[in-house]
Order: C-alpha cells, then structure tokens, then sequence
C-alpha cells in the first residue's frame, strides 16, 4: 500500500522551495482524490494517487480526502459481462419489436380481408373442404396400391405352388405396390394432421378478430364435420 504521508510531505517541501508555502502545498494536496484497487477477489490491495500497470483492469474507487467514494470503475470481466448483458437485452427488445410489428401487419390484413366472424367460418369451411378432397384422392390411390400388390402377390404365390419362379416383373411390381402404400399411409397421416392446424389456425384467428372487433359481430359457424 502506498505511503500517502510520504505523498503528502514531498508535496508541502516542493511548494515551499516553490515559494508558495505550507498552506498551498497543503490545499493543492487535498483537492487530489485518492483510488484504491482491488485484485480478482475484488479486496482492496492499494490506494494512491494512481493506478499501478499490473492493476489497469481490476476494480477501482475514488476517494475524496475525507474518504468518501466518489467514483467507481469495474474489471475487464464485469465490463465485458454487461456489456454481453446490454446486447442481450437490445436483441430481446429488437425481436420484440419485429413481433409486434408483424402482429400488427396480421391484424391490419385480417380487418381488411373479414367484414364479420361468418365470412372467417366459410373461408376455413372452404380450405378443409379441398385438403378432405385431397385426402379422399391419396386414399383411393392408398386402395389401389394394396390391390396391386395383393394381385402380383397372388401370381407369385402362384408361380411358387406350380414350381416356376416368379418373373422379374411381378417382383419389381409388387415391391413398386409396396413402396406406393407405404408413401399414400404417410401423405394420409401429413393431410389429417395439416386439417388439425388449419381448424386451429382459423380458430385462433376468429378471437382474434373477435378481440379486434371489442365483441361477437356475427353469430359463430361450426366447422364442418371432419372426414374420416
């Protein structure tokens, strides 16, 4: 720790070859603040009139003469923290504002394209309607592929009971018949669970238009009975 007295004594004997004498020295000495530094466990381990080198990035405090703080400054590590704290926070605030802008646009567009809760009722009636139309198409094509295969399933099964191997047609296609089942069962389950989210979606969007609007402006239309 610095010898502060020592400070203070060089400073009293200059001013008064200087010519400017005791009380001088005394007051230039006073109105200079005192800091302190701190090492990574954030204990004060010198004051002065200066920071040493090795101490440039710790934590340090002025102290005025009567020993009061006057002025604070953080380590390298808590100045980088909040700096990573502070650039959180405006990228939160930055998405926060993109959101709300696009809830905006979506609330201006659903006001303009609805004049009453009825119209939003027929509009999702008329999506469900072709993804039911769409559904009926890949169950027919589901059909099919089952009694394509069940019939080159026979004729090999045939082959085999006469002693004849199966052509390499009748594998080809029936593995072909296979693989066709497999994809219209997947393009099935894809087209009932995208019903799902087109019911919810409409749902979601007539409160919210119901909200927009400050209450019920037509009377509420049931969505038409899903296909199985």
């Amino acid at each position: 720790m610095r010898n502060i007295p020592s400070r203070l004594l060089a400073a009293i004997v200059l001013a008064a070859f200087a010519g400017g004498g005791v009380i001088s020295a005394l007051d230039a000495q006073a109105q200079k603040p005192i800091v302190c530094w701190k090492d990574k466990a954030g204990k004060v381990v010198g004051c002065g009139d200066s920071v040493p080198l090795e101490y440039q990035d710790s934590a340090t405090k002025e102290l005025d003469q009567r020993g009061i703080t006057r002025k604070t400054t953080e380590t390298a590590e808590e100045r980088a923290k909040r700096g990573a704290q502070e650039k959180a926070m405006a990228e939160q605030k930055a998405v926060e504002r993109k959101r709300r802008a696009e809830q905006s646009r979506q609330d201006d567009a659903l006001i303009n394209t609805f004049t009453n809760e009825k119209e939003i009722d027929l509009k999702r009636d008329r999506d469900l309607q072709v993804i039911d139309s769409q559904l009926n198409q890949l169950r027919v094509s589901h059909k099919n592929a089952i009694d394509r295969e069940k019939d080159f399933k026979g004729r090999i099964d045939a082959a085999t009971k006469d002693k004849k191997a199966a052509s390499e047609y009748q594998k080809e296609e029936m593995a072909r018949a296979h693989g066709d089942i497999a994809k219209f069962e997947q393009g099935i389950i894809a087209k009932q669970k995208e019903k799902e989210e087109v019911s919810k979606r409409y749902g979601e969007m007539k409160q919210r238009y119901i909200m927009l609007k400050g209450g019920s402006s037509a009377p509420a239309t049931a969505a038409a009975p899903a296909k199985k």
